[in-house]
């Protein structure tokens, strides 16, 4: 199938295999952190704060990271990654399971991953296109992509039967093994020849920077979508990460089980988004996919706040993956294929660090919104702020017209 050409290339076999390991831990992780504070607090302000902890160190230092990136090993920064966050989960791991974890650690871990993330991210997303030709691009990003929605379909579902079975703790080692197991695959990586990106002698750290923001600023399609998408990160991440499980607990007066089964069928959504995409060899109308698919799935995502039956909360959790995945993989080809290798780290940490600049605050306004007006108004209010401010970016010619 043409959706698998990208796997003959045995470097990104064995990248997405690690990656497909480690991102089963990570929403095991995930799904098993959030009833952990939930049974622990019952405060979804503080269930924001959490994940403001893990999301702010890569804010700040996504840019550094993307320096890095151009600079050093691509691969050996990955697997540095994966050694240290493993190590840090089999800590809080050894805590939950004597009974001494606290909420100040949890925080202390989040900041960790977050400090980390800057550095991975963009890494990844940097040492695609030197393992795969660019004819297999789309094969690839779709991969990689679909390699995180099968852990979000295969983690909350694993992860919310082991917690109700035996507990968080369980879960939380097992999300650490997987980081070592990534890792493993990652070595092999070292000694192959990879093409390294080529950073020139003597730049200083703020000249570099200074590259990336230039390539950023001359591109009006990319200053734009960071903006646009910087809000709409917000929008559409407060209600799903943070008010997901007060809706699902309060609202429908269901167990850590509905949770796990709604988390799970957002990913299916991506996976088909994925599977339609990925077959081609060239992406048009990337504006119209972008902009468009985000705001379908946004209206999906106010679905929520009606409060409907489960299977139709289920059906628009499709929708919504789908839509926001054709968005992610256009946006992936535009870069890649109009960034220079040797400047996509930074311009990927650029990217990121606008396009999640607002989701500390983001996350802990839902906590608070959830608090005081009830996880559906936060779904409301935003899917349809979403869908309007993506709806009026397709106003602009600039991204209209974006093939």
């Amino acid at each position: 199938m043409s959706l698998f050409r990208s796997l003959h290339h045995r470097p990104f076999l064995l990248l997405w295999l690690g990656q497909t390991i480690s991102r089963v831990g990570d929403f095991m992780y995930e799904i098993a952190l959030a009833w952990w504070v939930l049974e622990k607090t019952g405060d979804a302000t503080l269930m924001g704060g959490v994940l403001v902890a893990a999301i702010t160190p890569s804010v700040i230092f996504y840019l550094i990271g993307g320096v890095a990136v151009d600079r050093f090993s691509r691969i050996g920064l990955m697997l540095a990654s994966d050694v240290a966050r493993g190590a840090v989960v089999l800590l809080v791991s050894f805590l939950a399971f004597t009974n001494q974890l606290e909420i100040w650690e949890i925080f202390a871990a989040s900041l960790f991953f977050g400090f980390v993330d800057a550095f991975f991210q963009p890494a990844f997303s940097a040492l695609v296109p030197q393992i795969v030709p660019e004819e297999d691009l789309p094969s690839a990003n779709s991969l990689a992509s679909m390699s995180i929605q099968l852990g979000r379909v295969v983690g909350p579902a694993v992860g919310a039967g082991i917690v109700a079975a035996i507990g968080s703790p369980l879960a939380f080692l097992i999300n650490g093994v997987s980081f070592f197991v990534s890792a493993l695959f990652l070595l092999p990586l070292l000694r192959m020849k990879i093409p390294r990106a080529v950073s020139e002698k003597g730049a200083s750290v703020l000249r570099e920077l200074r590259e990336g923001f230039s390539v950023v600023f001359a591109a009006p399609w990319l200053w734009i979508s960071i903006l646009v998408f910087a809000l709409t990160n917000v929008t559409l991440s407060g209600p799903y990460s943070v008010s997901m499980p007060f809706l699902v607990s309060e609202n429908m007066g269901a167990s850590v089980e509905t949770l796990g089964l709604l988390y799970s069928a957002f990913p299916i959504g991506f996976i088909l988004g994925g599977l339609y995409l990925g077959r081609r060899r060239i992406i048009r109308k990337r504006g119209l996919w972008m902009y468009g698919g985000t705001a379908v799935a946004a209206l999906a995502l106010g679905v929520f706040g009606w409060l409907p039956p489960l299977w139709v909360l289920l059906a628009a959790a499709l929708v919504n993956g789908a839509m926001l995945e054709f968005g992610h993989l256009a946006w992936t080809n535009l870069l890649q294929e109009k960034i220079p290798n040797e400047k996509l780290g930074r311009v990927v940490s650029i990217d990121s660090m606008g396009s999640f600049a607002l989701l500390p605050v983001g996350f802990l306004f839902a906590g608070w919104a959830t608090e005081q007006f009830g996880a559906p108004f936060v779904f409301l209010v935003g899917g349809l702020f979403t869908a309007v401010v993506c709806a009026a970016g397709l106003l602009i010619p600039t991204i209209r017209h974006l093939d």
